[in-house]
């Protein structure tokens, strides 16, 4: 994937971000999941008191777009406005993402700095059991 699709990618995270509902942490979280037909589907982070039923972004964008059909992703790319380093997916998200998407798909994620790390499912989530074990 060209850096610069990544790039529009990430923008669409950042949109997706400023919809975030935390009134709780005030950490505005976006994410943006590329379909393997080209549709982009975003999400954003949405709390409630009891923090265990928070959806994550990446979690919200994975739901959006099994909910339109689509079960096969590309591309993913987190935003994280409220922290100045950039924050990858909680465990729960990779492996949720690790379901939809291959070992190989590329991973971007960044806060507001200039930081950046550009990554793989498949480094995000190494030795998962579902892509080894269709290895042969």
């Amino acid at each position: 994937m060209k850096d610069t699709q990544m790039d529009a990618l990430f923008q669409e995270a950042q949109r997706a971000a400023a919809f975030a509902y935390a009134p709780y942490s005030n950490f505005h979280v976006g994410a943006a999941l590329l379909a393997e037909d080209g549709t982009v589907f975003s999400g954003c982070n949405v709390e409630n008191r009891s923090f265990g039923l928070t959806i994550c972004a990446e979690r919200n964008a994975v739901v959006q777009a099994v909910a339109h059909g689509k079960r096969s992703f590309t591309a993913l790319a987190i935003s994280t406005p409220d922290s100045a380093e950039p924050v990858g997916p909680c465990g729960a998200c990779r492996q949720v993402l690790s379901e939809f998407m291959p070992p190989e798909a590329p991973v971007r994620f960044a806060g507001s700095g200039p930081n950046r790390v550009d990554t793989t499912m498949g480094e995000l989530l190494p030795y998962d059991s579902l892509h080894d074990l269709t290895k042969g």
